[in-house]
């Protein structure tokens, strides 16, 4: 069995295994988020603004996650 034989398998585990990292990040933030406005609605902005953050990490994860796994389809990794 050689390389080329497994890509389509490493890449459906990387695209798969990141988009289920960042839909439990995002999942996980947005949730502790909404029971942080809860308990303290006065602090809205500093909230919205840390969560916007993470977010935007814990996506990018899934972004480098979807790029490695269209990489290895195409053969080029």
């Amino acid at each position: 069995m050689e390389a080329a034989d497994l890509s389509p398998i490493g890449a459906g585990l990387a695209v798969g295994l990141a988009g289920l990292g960042a839909g439990l990040g995002i999942g996980l933030g947005v949730s502790k988020a909404m029971e942080a406005l809860g308990r303290n609605p006065e602090a809205e902005n500093a909230i919205r603004t840390t969560m916007i953050i993470g977010l935007g990490l814990a996506e990018a994860i899934g972004i480098y996650g979807f790029l490695i796994g269209l990489f290895l389809a195409l053969g080029l990794g």
